[in-house]
């Protein structure tokens, strides 16, 4: 099943980092097809950014995302600007300390960076957290195909925050919240 991904933010969320360990989990670990794309520029500079994965059980033609049915949000600058119209049987996870709007599609509101500094002590993992609840809240890949790439994909000395953060996640995820 193709499943069209887009990750937002801001510049220093990790918006990229995160496409990256999905792709990766995708295609390493859960036997699919996946490419990953993002979008620099001013955006790197606190702006929003926009990372995306396409992410198939057949090879993938077209690399561009063109109509997401998954998004991760992380700032409100980034729902704005990449989250406004989505499909109306799109799912998207929004980090709800820092996305105050609400989509008409599916949602499910993640505290990921409120968690990521009250429960993890490290705000730099929110993007773990997030990719964690995305596990729980779709099938779009496996939280185990996810825990190898995260291990494969952070700095060396940071595997147990990480994997903190991705389980802390998966709670999250599975938590009511959405509308």
């Amino acid at each position: 099943m193709r499943h069209e991904v887009r990750f937002s933010g801001f510049g220093g969320q990790g918006i990229i980092l995160s496409a990256v360990i999905l792709g990766r989990a995708a295609a390493l670990y859960d036997n699919k097809y996946a490419v990953q794309t993002q979008v620099y520029g001013p955006e790197a500079r606190g702006g929003a950014s926009m990372s995306a994965v396409i992410i198939d059980d057949e090879p993938i033609l077209f690399p561009k995302v063109r109509s997401p049915d998954i998004y991760i949000i992380m700032s409100q600058q980034g729902y704005e600007k990449y989250g406004k119209n989505p499909r109306d049987n799109s799912i998207m996870l929004l980090d709800t300390g820092l996305v105050h709007d609400r989509p008409s599609c599916r949602w499910v509101g993640i505290p990921a960076t409120l968690s990521a500094k009250q429960d993890l002590g490290r705000e730099i993992v929110a993007n773990i957290i997030m990719l964690g609840a995305l596990t729980t809240a779709t099938t779009v890949i496996s939280g185990n195909a996810l825990e190898k790439a995260i291990l494969d994909s952070v700095p060396k000395g940071t595997e147990d925050l990480n994997i903190r953060a991705m389980k802390r996640g998966q709670e999250l995820g599975m938590e009511k919240g959405s509308s």
